[in-house]
């Protein structure tokens, strides 16, 4: 009888939700504060939201972990271009309201990239980054003295890429002044003070990474390979069929040509997912024979980087959705939707070609 009126246990930290903090994991002993939705992930990766009310402790099975967010709105300052980094964006944008579909988008980014909590600088970083990625590679446009009609195609633009990768909706994005708050002379003083002595400095900025990114250097001391490899299998284990479904649905092609180009993308894709859930363990060359902390180093490299032509794809879906640097939600035409599948065979082909690269034990020797 004393349990039945034991009350449920405050989540920790509950004052950060909606401030410092996007999401926060959830004890199954512990309440989700009022107005915070609650995710549930299983040991597979699927999601779904919990049901038990307000103020009642959430029920999780054998291997589930949870979050609490909540869905904002959130005010962050962001930098589109790197070598102008006291040009800024602030940036309103919320978690996008539920839709009566399978799997949110917000959902499957908690499942499949967060481990912990979700701080909302970490959050803001990763949001500038996909915006400088797709502004360097001209996906997005934003050029000096921008009209309205460029404006509005930049923010429509914007607007689909977090949705697509993120599932957040932009609610306001205004130019904004940083001079005050990013020191350029300061930052390129502590980068010189890092760089070996004889070295050539380089006066371009860093780009802005997402958590994960250094891997790709070429030092092994400083990084874990098993996390990254692991993080990033995750996540095409989880996010390639998503992918796959969003391809599906994206841009129906109206004639044969375009309809074998599609259908070929998704066999390809379903192939990769399958190879993802398959992959061979970090450490094991062969069973029983260990592998080289240089060659686990190579293996962790390539699967982050698939993880980056991951990224690219989201990115390209937002654009099929209307995105991109015309900003129109209108139907593509066939013009466009090949162009768009050439992009995405791009894509595909460099998935295939590091996954194939993370499968094999050693590396390749380049032909004389």
């Amino acid at each position: 009888m004393i349990g039945f009126f034991k009350r449920a246990a405050p989540l920790a930290d509950a004052c950060a939700l909606g401030r410092s903090a996007v999401a926060l994991p959830l004890r199954a002993s512990c309440a989700a504060p009022p107005s915070c939705p609650v995710v549930i992930v299983d040991a597979s990766g699927r999601t779904r939201r919990s049901t038990s009310a307000a103020g009642k402790p959430v029920v999780l099975r054998d291997g589930e972990q949870a979050w609490a967010y909540h869905p904002g709105p959130y005010t962050v300052d962001i930098v589109p271009f790197a070598q102008a980094p006291e040009i800024g964006l602030r940036t309103s944008f919320a978690v996008d309201a539920l839709e009566p579909v399978a799997q949110q988008r917000f959902d499957l980014y908690l499942a499949a990239e967060v481990d912990g909590r979700l701080e909302l600088d970490a959050l803001a970083r990763a949001i500038e980054a996909a915006l400088q990625r797709e502004l360097a590679q001209g996906q997005l446009a934003l050029p000096p003295c921008t009209t309205i009609e460029e404006w509005n195609a930049f923010r429509q633009g914007f607007n689909q890429l977090l949705y697509m990768r993120f599932g957040l909706s932009v609610d306001d994005c205004v130019p904004a002044d940083l001079g005050g708050q990013r020191d350029y002379a300061s930052a390129l003083a502590a980068r010189a003070a890092a760089q070996p002595a004889g070295a050539p400095l380089d006066l371009a900025p860093a780009v802005a990474v997402l958590p994960g990114d250094a891997v790709l250097a070429p030092l092994a001391g400083r990084f874990e390979p098993a996390l990254i490899d692991a993080q990033s299998l995750r996540r095409l284990f989880l996010e390639l069929p998503c992918l796959m479904c969003g391809l599906r649905l994206a841009a129906l092609p109206s004639g044969q040509a375009l309809f074998r180009r599609q259908q070929s993308l998704l066999q390809r894709l379903d192939l990769l997912s399958v190879g993802a859930g398959t992959m061979p363990a970090l450490a094991l060359a062969a069973p029983g024979q260990a592998l080289e902390a240089q060659e686990q180093l190579r293996r962790a490299r390539h699967s982050r980087r698939a993880t980056l032509a991951l990224d690219e794809a989201w990115a390209l879906l937002a654009r099929m959705r209307g995105g991109g640097r015309s900003g129109r939600d209108e139907p593509i035409d066939d013009v466009r939707l090949a162009a768009l599948y050439d992009d995405a065979e791009r894509i595909v082909a460099n998935l295939e070609a590091d996954c194939a690269a993370r499968r094999e034990p050693r590396a390749q020797q380049e032909a004389a």
